[in-house]
This record gives C-alpha cells, sequence and structure tokens, in this order.
C-alpha cells in the first residue's frame, strides 16, 4: 500500500474521488460558481456538484470547451442545471463584465469555487500590465470574490444557508519566493522563476482566503473562507513545461492523482456538512492540512489584501 492510503479524521484519503466524499449529499436550492470549468478538476467539479442538484454556473475562458463539458453533464443527469458564463481571469474587464451580467441575473450566490489557474508560465504580463500567474490564479479572483461578495451575503442571509468561497491552492505555494509576496516586485523579469512565481501565486490564495475568514468572522457574516491542495494531478497545467509534463503522463500515472481524485477535497469543503462553521483552514485530501508558516502569516494576508485591493482600483 502506498503511504498516502491511510484515511484522516473525515474518513478519507489520497484515493477518494469526488463522488465518493459527496455520497449522500444534496446540494438541491445552492448555486455555485465554479472557475475553469470547462477542463480537469473544474470540470470534474462541476459535474459533480450538478449531480447532487446544484445549480452549477460554469465560469470559463471558452465557451464552446465549456459548452462540452455542460453537454457531457446533461447527458449523464438530464435533469442537471448548468450554465455557461465567459470569464478570462487574467482580464479585469472580463471579469467586472462576468460579475455585471451574474448579477444581473438576479441569481442567488451559495458557493464561489475558485478553482481556474495557470502554472509555470514564462514571464509574461497580463492584460492590464500585472505578471500573468500572479493576475490570473490571485488577482483575477481576488476581483472576482469582491464584486460578488454582496450577492453571496445577501443570499446567505436570506436562505438562512452557510454560504462558502473555496480557493483551490496548492502545496506548491511552499515553493514561493523566499519573502511570499515580491509586492514591490511582481513584474520583475530579471529574477522572475516561472514555479516560485506560481507559489506565490498559490500562496496568495491562502492567503486571500485567511483574511477573508477573519473578515467574515468580525463581521457576523455567515460564509466561510477556506483554501486546499488538491493533490499533484495528471491536468494540462505542465503544458510549458514538456518533459516534466510527458513524464506526469507517463510514469507519473503510478503516483499521481486522476481528476476524479483531485477534485475530491473541492466537493468535500463545498458541500460536506463536516465542513460547516469551518473557515480559514487549509485542507489537502479532504482534510485539515498543514500549509507553510508564511500561508498563516495574518499580517503577510492583511498586507497582500491592500495591495490587491489597489492593483484592482
Amino acid at each position: 500500500m502506498w503511504p498516502f492510503s491511510s484515511k484522516g479524521p473525515s474518513g478519507f484519503s489520497w484515493y477518494s474521488t469526488a463522488e465518493e466524499v459527496t455520497q449522500g449529499l444534496d446540494g438541491s436550492g445552492l448555486t455555485a460558481i465554479v472557475t475553469g470549468a470547462s477542463s480537469g478538476i473544474g470540470a470534474e467539479t462541476a459535474r459533480v456538484l450538478a449531480l447532487h442538484g446544484v445549480h452549477v454556473v460554469m465560469a470559463v475562458r471558452s465557451l464552446s470547451s465549456g459548452n462540452v463539458v455542460k453537454e457531457a453533464i446533461l447527458k449523464e443527469t438530464p435533469a442537471a442545471k448548468v450554465d455557461v458564463m465567459e470569464l478570462d481571469l487574467a482580464s479585469m474587464e472580463s471579469v467586472r463584465k462576468f460579475a455585471s451580467e451574474y448579477n444581473s441575473r438576479e441569481l442567488p450566490l451559495n458557493l464561489l469555487i475558485n478553482n481556474a489557474g495557470v502554472m509555470g508560465t514564462p514571464f509574461t504580463l497580463s492584460q492590464d500590465g500585472i505578471e500573468l500567474q500572479f493576475a490570473t490564479n490571485h488577482i483575477g479572483h481576488f476581483l472576482l470574490t469582491h464584486l460578488l461578495l454582496e450577492n453571496m451575503k445577501n443570499t446567505a442571509r436570506d436562505s438562512k444557508i452557510e454560504g462558502r468561497i473555496v480557493n483551490v491552492s496548492s502545496q506548491g505555494h511552499m515553493f514561493a519566493y523566499r519573502e511570499g509576496i515580491r509586492f514591490d516586485r511582481i513584474n520583475e523579469q530579471s529574477e522572475y522563476s516561472s514555479l516560485a512565481a506560481y507559489g506565490q501565486s498559490k500562496l496568495a490564495n491562502i492567503l486571500h482566503a485567511n483574511e477573508l475568514a477573519r473578515r467574515f468572522k468580525e463581521d457576523g457574516v455567515d460564509i466561510t473562507a477556506n483554501s486546499l491542495h488538491p493533490g499533484s494531478i495528471i491536468t494540462n497545467l505542465l503544458r510549458y513545461h514538456s518533459i516534466i509534463d510527458f513524464l506526469a503522463r507517463t510514469l507519473g500515472k503510478l503516483v499521481l492523482k486522476n481528476a476524479q481524485q483531485g477534485a475530491a477535497t473541492t466537493c468535500y469543503v463545498a458541500l460536506h456538512p463536516d465542513v460547516k462553521g469551518v473557515s480559514g483552514k487549509y485542507f489537502d485530501n479532504s482534510n485539515i492540512g498543514n500549509p507553510s508558516s508564511k500561508a498563516k502569516d495574518a499580517e503577510l494576508a492583511k498586507k497582500l489584501w491592500d495591495f490587491s485591493l489597489q492593483l484592482i482600483s
């Protein structure tokens, strides 16, 4: 047996799938946004939530790819409620347009699953002039959350159902730059490391969730915010590293999760009753995990919050 096969306190393990961790749960009456739902663990998250009666809004860059996934979900679950909306997290204009359109539809919002991401990209600036991984993985989701918060607060208050924000981070946050977040050098190309920059963006996902959780508690808002490591997974995130990608898709099949296992922790944190009231935590294999010391730094989280507000304003 592999050493990572043992079950944690939740009763689930590395091997558990998204369907297994949500077995018997009813999500009817809930509405969720899942970013990056056109492939990988985002698509599996959307499928499993829809399977349990959640109205899923797939927020995707490619509407055609999103619609392919939607049709597959409807073929499996004809009664599923699934919508596809365009969202490019690397563009603040696109994020604002998505949030405006979503709110104009007067849909409630119980679950916000910030899943989409890019990994290990060559140095590139986003449309807004921000390093691409930080822009896509953190700033896009920060702005999206910011613009949808009022809706989530109203939904939680009116429905008397706890809202949940789930940030899909990564164990890769441990490989961020030494200082954690390079506030004054976000766009520094000369010392750019594609994997350290990825780690920085994933660290930001955890800090964002932690600061949200602190603010919700302070304000008495019935919304939780948590982050998670989905596991090392065979997805298209490694497409910028051809050798690593090749190894992952060949030898990696022996030790890497598939999408069904990779979406498990997301679905667990989003739906499971055992997570009710749990906020500001980092999950791994559907159990509470232990992130880096930087990820637990409350002052760093506050500084990132202020820095992010400046970037989106």
